[in-house]
C-alpha cells in the first residue's frame, strides 16, 4: 500500500493563480507588489495580511480576507474542480533539463523526525513555530491547501523520473501553464483513476521521501491533525541545491567587536578585496560589513558531519555566540538562492542591513547523509531549485464529521 494518494477533490488553476510559495521572499514588500500586480495570485490567499487592501491587519485578523479571496477565485472560474486525481507536473526553461513531479496527497502519519520514529517521510530541518501556527490557522480557515510540500523520492527516483517524463510526453496539451519569476514554464496535466495513476503513486511512494521544501507545512499538517497533506513528489534528477544566505538588519555590537569575538572563538578572519560573493566551496563563509568583506574560516568541533556544516557553524558561532542572536530573531532574514550576492551586499551598503553572511550551498551528499541518519539540518540551509509553484493545484480538505 503506497503512502501517496490521489487528491479526493482538487481545484485546478485555469491560469494566472500560480505563485512563489509564501516563504520564498526576503522582503514582505515584494509579496504586496506581486499581489497588487496580479490580484489572482495565490499569494493573496497564502499571505492575506500582505495583500494591498489588508495591510495593517495581523495574519490572524486577515484570515477572513483569505477565505473571501479563495471563494471568489473558485466562483469566477480561476479554478475548476476535479475529483480523485493526481497531477503531472513539468518545469522547463531554455538550457535546462526538464524537472518533473507529481501533485498528490501524502499520509501525515508517515512523517519521521528522528531515527527512532518510523515513517517514510523525513523532515530534516528545525522550524520556526510561529510560522507553523500561521499555516495551521490558514488551513483551518480555508479548508484547503494551496502550497505543496516538495518531497524528494530517494528510493525509486530514477524510475519515477522516467515514468513522469513518459506520462507528460504522451499526455497532450497541458491543463494549464504558468511562467515564474525566473522565466521557467510550469505545466500540469490531470490524471484520473486507472492503471497509470496507480503506477505513478506506487513509484512516488516507493521509498523514503525527504522534505526538500516545506518543513513548516508538513509540521502544520501534523499539528493541525490533517490525515494527509498536499505534496509534489519530485526526483533527484529534477532538483539542485543553491545557496541559502543570511542578512542581519542590526548588529548587537560594533563590526570590530564582532570580528574580535570570532577570532577569540578560533576563527580565521581575513579581509578581502573586490565584490563579496558566495564561497565556491564549503569550509569558509564570507561576511560583508559596511564597505568591507571578510573571508572567515570557522573552527570545527569534533568529527560530526552535521555539527560542522557551514550553516550549523554560522548559527552557533556567528549568530548565537558572537552576536547573541537566536536563529529565530526578527533581525535575521534568511535569503534564498533566487537573490544574488550583490543583492545582499547592496542591502548592507544602502544601510538597510548591517551584515550579510554568504554561505556555500550544502552538498547533495551532506544533505542525503544527514537525512539518512534521521538528523535535522540547520534552519533554512537548503534552497532547492526549481521550486514547485503554489496555487496551481489546490486540495480541498475533507469536512470534519458532525
Amino acid at each position: 500500500m503506497t503512502v501517496v494518494h490521489p487528491i479526493a477533490r482538487a481545484w485546478i488553476t485555469t491560469g494566472g493563480t500560480g505563485a512563489q510559495n509564501y516563504d520564498e521572499f526576503a522582503d514582505d514588500a515584494e509579496i504586496t507588489a506581486i499581489i497588487e500586480q496580479n490580484p489572482h495570485s495565490a499569494l493573496g490567499i497564502e499571505m492575506p495580511h500582505r495583500a494591498p487592501e489588508s495591510l495593517g491587519k495581523s495574519f490572524l485578523d486577515a484570515l477572513p480576507d483569505a477565505v473571501a479571496r479563495l471563494t471568489e477565485a473558485k466562483a469566477d472560474g480561476s479554478y475548476t474542480p476535479a475529483e480523485q486525481v493526481v497531477v503531472l507536473y513539468r518545469i522547463t526553461a531554455p538550457g535546462e533539463e526538464p524537472a518533473y513531479g507529481l501533485f498528490a496527497m501524502v499520509d501525515t502519519d508517515q512523517i519521521s523526525t528522528s531515527a527512532d520514529e518510523p515513517g517514510l517521510v523525513i523532515r530534516n530541518e528545525d522550524v520556526f513555530i510561529a510560522k507553523v501556527r500561521e499555516r495551521v490557522a490558514l488551513a483551518e480557515a480555508l479548508g484547503h491547501l494551496l502550497s505543496p510540500v516538495l518531497l524528494l523520492q530517494t528510493g525509486r527516483g530514477d524510475e519515477l523520473h522516467a515514468a513522469l517524463a513518459a506520462a507528460a510526453e504522451s499526455a497532450g496539451a497541458p491543463a494549464a501553464t504558468d511562467t515564474d519569476q525566473s522565466g521557467r514554464t510550469h505545466a500540469i496535466w490531470l490524471l484520473g483513476p486507472g492503471s497509470a495513476q496507480d503506477e505513478l503513486t506506487a513509484l512516488a511512494g516507493g521509498g523514503e521521501l525527504v522534505v526538500a521544501d516545506g518543513n513548516h507545512r508538513s509540521l502544520a499538517a501534523q499539528t493541525g491533525g490533517l490525515p494527509r497533506f498536499l505534496a509534489v513528489v519530485t526526483t533527484p534528477a529534477s532538483v539542485a541545491i543553491q545557496p541559502y544566505n543570511r542578512l542581519v538588519s542590526e548588529l548587537t555590537s560594533s563590526p570590530e567587536e564582532l570580528l574580535d569575538r570570532l577570532r577569540a572563538a578560533g576563527a580565521e578572519v581575513t579581509a578581502t578585496t573586490g565584490p563579496v560573493e558566495v564561497p565556491a566551496t564549503g569550509g569558509v563563509v564570507h561576511l560583508h560589513l559596511a564597505g568591507q568583506g571578510y573571508a572567515v574560516t570557522l573552527p570545527h568541533v569534533g568529527g560530526d558531519r552535521l555539527e560542522n556544516l557551514d550553516h550549523a557553524l554560522v548559527e552557533r558561532i556567528v549568530l548565537r555566540d558572537a552576536l547573541g542572536l537566536d536563529p529565530g530573531d526578527k533581525r535575521i532574514t534568511y535569503v534564498g538562492g533566487d537573490y544574488p550576492a550583490s543583492w545582499l551586499t547592496g542591502e548592507v551598503d544602502a544601510g538597510r542591513a548591517e551584515l550579510a553572511i554568504l554561505i556555500a550551498p550544502v552538498t547533495v551528499d551532506d544533505f542525503v547523509a544527514v537525512n539518512l541518519a534521521r538528523e535535522k539540518m540547520p534552519r533554512k540551509s537548503t534552497w532547492f531549485t526549481p521550486k514547485a509553484r503554489g496555487g496551481l493545484v489546490v486540495a480541498e480538505l475533507p469536512r470534519p464529521a458532525l
